[in-house]
């Protein structure tokens, strides 16, 4: 077993534990010494797209928060457009597609994954040099978001706001309740 298949084992191991792995655990079930493992942490922990910990008891790999995620029905003209994502991000939320409820065609949903103000700044320029129209065109502006973020408080926050600026619309009977699961 080469460097990079141990880490990727020493990954899996982490993966599947349900406590803590001491690096003397880990350097006796791969057969090396626990000075190798102590490398390979340092390796592992050198990349971005993990958050290993180092615990009194051993290591363990924290896996991100699934975050809180709220449907949100909205209506404005496309002058507003701009100030509606930009009222999401600023209080912390991440704009991850819009749909509309269509009666004849159903769901149509495109996906956006805006969460900065430079997301909003190129999709508006996308939007502007394109010859599409922006999908709410086609429900007379109602449409729909999904935004994550990182708790219930924010999204109560963005909702307050939303409503504040008169951006919130009422579901109506006809919607399907489902539009949270994608």
């Amino acid at each position: 077993m080469n460097g990079t298949e141990r880490r990727d084992r020493i990954l899996e191991l982490l993966r599947e534990a349900d406590s803590p792995l001491s690096g003397s655990q880990l350097a006796k079930s791969l057969g090396v010494s626990r000075q190798v493992i102590v490398q390979d942490m340092a390796l592992l922990r050198a990349r971005t797209d993990l958050d290993i910990l180092s615990t009194y008891q051993g290591y363990v790999l924290r896996t991100p928060e699934e975050p809180c995620r709220r449907v949100f029905k909205v209506r404005h003209n496309t002058a507003r457009t701009e100030e509606e994502l930009r009222e999401i991000v600023d209080l912390g939320g991440r704009v991850e597609d819009v749909f509309v409820y269509h009666c004849v065609y159903g769901v149509v949903r495109g996906d956006l994954k805006i969460a900065s103000r430079r997301d909003i700044r190129d999709f508006m320029a996308r939007l502007a040099e394109s010859r599409s129209a922006p999908l709410m065109l086609i429900t007379n502006e109602y449409h729909y978001h999904t935004v994550a973020a990182d708790s219930p408080q924010i999204l109560d926050q963005i909702q307050d706001r939303l409503k504040e600026l008169g951006f919130l619309a009422p579901l109506t009977d006809y919607e399907p309740v489902e539009f949270g699961n994608k």
